[in-house]
């Protein structure tokens, strides 16, 4: 009929529009709170994904940066001490993530330096290998925002006469 043709076309319609509803619920009015950000948090990270690409997770592809730009700042200037500050704190992330799941920060850091440009540990599963493989990613535009905030940072750091800790 008519109406179910006009039905299936409107379905069809939400589908490939991107158009959906989530139904999120719990047991107390705090627990829905907190799934529902949950579920902000996933639609903000898959949005992010889809306008710039994705990462190895975990903080994985932190410490490639990291190695990458080392190479470049060898030199003294203001410029490389600021550079510096950033690139020593990208190792930070990783081992909080892995302290928190109980394990050893340095050792897992070593190790996943030592591997490929994907490799890292999934600190859920207690495993190392590819990120990708693992499902564990970061959208490029968390990551990018997160050390273009990091450098300015350190930007204001380094022109600062003085800093109260």
């Amino acid at each position: 009929s008519d109406y179910d043709k006009e039905k299936l076309e409107e379905r069809a319609a939400r589908l490939s529009g991107g158009v959906s509803i989530i139904k999120v619920g719990a047991a107390t009015e705090i627990e829905l709170k907190e799934k529902k950000q949950r579920v902000e948090d996933a639609l903000s990270a898959t949005r992010a994904a889809m306008e710039e690409g994705i990462l190895p997770g975990g903080g994985t592809s932190l410490i490639r940066i990291a190695e990458d730009i080392r190479k470049d700042f060898s030199d003294n200037s203001d410029e490389a001490t600021g550079a510096r500050i950033v690139l020593d704190s990208v190792d930070a992330p990783v081992q909080l993530l892995v302290q928190n799941a109980g394990f050893s920060g340095p050792v897992v850091l070593d190790a996943i330096k030592k591997g490929t440009e994907d490799y890292g540990f999934d600190a859920e599963n207690d495993r190392y290998g590819s990120m990708y493989e693992f499902g564990v990613i970061d959208p490029v535009k968390v990551t990018r925002s997160a050390l273009e905030n990091a450098a300015s940072i350190a930007g204001m750091v380094l022109t600062t006469e003085s800093l109260i800790t």
